[in-house]
């Protein structure tokens, strides 16, 4: 009887374990699923960020500036103009 206890223990431990090390998987964390279809006046974004090369999609991240973040295609040639100003702006 202890034995099947002790057992059962191990497997249950087991199975907690293996939980736990499958849900600190070293992913992305910001990634773009769903992009915004129009465009966003140049005057309205304060900064970007790239999303991370293992994301599903290329985006770009664009914060407003009320601090909202709005996810957008890295290759529209308008969000490449953008990014470039930004980057001028910055030095």
């Amino acid at each position: 009887m202890k034995t099947t206890h002790i057992l059962l223990l191990c497997i249950l431990g087991a199975a907690l374990l293996s939980a736990v090390n499958c849900n600190n998987a070293n992913g992305p964390d910001n990634c773009c699923f769903k992009l915004y279809p129009g465009r966003i006046q140049a005057d309205l974004i304060k900064s970007y960020r790239l999303t991370d090369h293992r994301c599903p999609k290329s985006a770009v991240i664009f914060i407003t500036k009320k601090s909202r973040s709005v996810c957008v295609d890295a290759s529209a040639s308008w969000t490449q103009r953008i990014m470039k100003r930004l980057d001028q702006r910055s030095f």
